[in-house]
C-alpha cells in the first residue's frame, strides 16, 4: 500500500497527532515520560505502560491535570502475555492504535565474565524479547487503512562497545536489525518502524546507577564531557525526535535508527 503524499499539509498539521493513539512502555519517568508528555501535547491520547502501575498512574495523573487524555497501566514487558493485555486494554480504553513506542529497558553493569545467567537473561527478555512482543502486538492491532508507526529505543551502544554491558550492547545491536527487518515486513500493512539511538541521558534511572559505573571504571560525567555537544542529553532531547517519527512530518522513513546523541558517533 503506497502511503500518501503531504506535500500540500501545512507544518503546523504534520506534527499534529490529534485524533491518534499512543503506547509508551516503560512511560512513567525518564525518556519514556518525556515522550509521553510530547505526544499528548501534540494531540494524542496516551497510554502509558510501566511494570509500576501506581507510577504510571502517578504520571498518568500529572499529564491529565494539563488537560490530557492519558492512562497508566501495568506493563511487564518480559512477559508476552502481559504485552497482549495491554495492548487489548489500550484499543479497549481508547478505541484503536495508532503508535507504539518501545521504550521500556534496563542496563545493569556486569563484566562479561562475570555475567550469571540471570544477568543475561533478564537484559534480553526485557531490552530484546521486550520489543519485539511490543511491536508485534502493536502491528496486529493497527488499521492498515489508517497505517501507524513502532517507535523502538536503540542505543549508541547499538553501533559499539561499552565494557560491563555486553547484554545490554547486544541487545541494541538487536533492536536495530529488528527494526529494519519489521520496517520491510510492515510496509504492506502501511506501518511505518523506526528506532532511536540515544547517548548518555539524565534520566532518575542514569542517576541512581552512577556509583555502579564510577565502582566498574566509567566516569559518567567524563563520558558527557565528550560528547561533541558538550552536555549528556535530557529525556525531552529524546522526546522531539519521537515526536518526529511519530508525525506526518517523517512519513516517508521507515527501518532508520535515528542517533539523538549529541555527535557521539560522529568522533
Amino acid at each position: 500500500m503506497a502511503i500518501r503524499d503531504v506535500t500540500d499539509v501545512p507544518v503546523s498539521r504534520l506534527f499534529s497527532l490529534t485524533g491518534r493513539v499512543a503506547a509508551v512502555t516503560g512511560g512513567a519517568r525518564g525518556i519514556g515520560y518525556a515522550i509521553a508528555a510530547r505526544f499528548a501535547e501534540a494531540g494524542a491520547d496516551v497510554a502509558i505502560g510501566d511494570l509500576d502501575e501506581t507510577a504510571a498512574k502517578e504520571a498518568a495523573a500529572r499529564l491529565e491535570r494539563k488537560g490530557y487524555r492519558v492512562e497508566g497501566m501495568r506493563l511487564d514487558v518480559s512477559d508476552h502475555h502481559s504485552v497482549e493485555s495491554f495492548a487489548d486494554q489500550v484499543v479497549r480504553e481508547f478505541g484503536r492504535l495508532d503508535i507504539w513506542v518501545n521504550n521500556a529497558g534496563i542496563y545493569p553493569v556486569a563484566p562479561a565474565l562475570e555475567m550469571t545467567d540471570d544477568q543475561w537473561s533478564k537484559v534480553m527478555s526485557v531490552d530484546l524479547d521486550g520489543t519485539f512482543w511490543g511491536a508485534k502486538a502493536a502491528a496486529e492491532r493497527m488499521d492498515p487503512e489508517r497505517g501507524g508507526v513502532i517507535i523502538n529505543l536503540a542505543s549508541t551502544a547499538g553501533y559499539r562497545g561499552f565494557p560491563g554491558m555486553a547484554h545490554y550492547v547486544t541487545a541494541k545491536h538487536a533492536v536495530r536489525g529488528l527494526t529494519r527487518t519489521l520496517a520491510a515486513e510492515l510496509a504492506p500493512m502501511n506501518i511505518r518502524v523506526l528506532a532511536l539511538a540515544p547517548t548518555l541521558i539524565e534520566t532518575p534511572g542514569v542517576e541512581a546507577m552512577k556509583p555502579v559505573f564510577e565502582e566498574a571504571g566509567t566516569s559518567l560525567d567524563e563520558f558527557a564531557e565528550q560528547i561533541p555537544l558538550g552536555r549528556a542529553g535530557t529525556p525531552d532531547d529524546v522526546a522531539r525526535v519521537a515526536l518526529f517519527c511519530a508525525s506526518d512530518a517523517s512519513m516517508f522513513m521507515t527501518g532508520s535508527t535515528l542517533p539523538v546523541d549529541g555527535g557521539q558517533l560522529a568522533v
